[in-house]
């Protein structure tokens, strides 16, 4: 079934899901999840995170077939996956306004089958 609601509405509906159609790239790289800054102890006595708060850590957090996966960071690569991770959200985004405009369509055409 084809949805194919008529009037002023529909077709502002329509112009924004096209437009946003055309805006959203799928990113080469991009990253799920999230990632975050945390600090863990090390455990060695004399260390200095004893009396700290500890170390800094970076962690990527992301689903994968029902899973947390959680997965460290190195320091030199903070940057560039805080990046993919954000590439990763505006695509997710993106897809989401086009999906609830998909749902607003078709509020409006069972308004006007009734």
């Amino acid at each position: 079934m084809k949805m194919n609601p008529q009037g002023p509405g529909a077709r502002a509906l329509k112009k924004k899901r096209s437009d946003r159609l055309k805006s959203v790239r799928i990113p080469d790289e991009g990253f799920p999840g999230s990632l975050a800054l945390t600090h863990r102890k090390c455990g060695t006595k004399t260390c200095h995170c004893v009396e700290g708060k500890g170390h800094p850590l970076w962690l990527l957090t992301y689903m994968n077939a029902g899973k947390k996966r959680v997965e460290r960071v190195p320091e030199k690569w903070v940057s560039y996956v805080k990046q993919q991770v954000e590439e990763g959200k505006r695509f997710k985004e993106g897809v989401n306004e086009i999906f609830v405009t998909n749902a607003e369509l078709f509020v409006l055409l069972r308004k006007q089958e009734r």
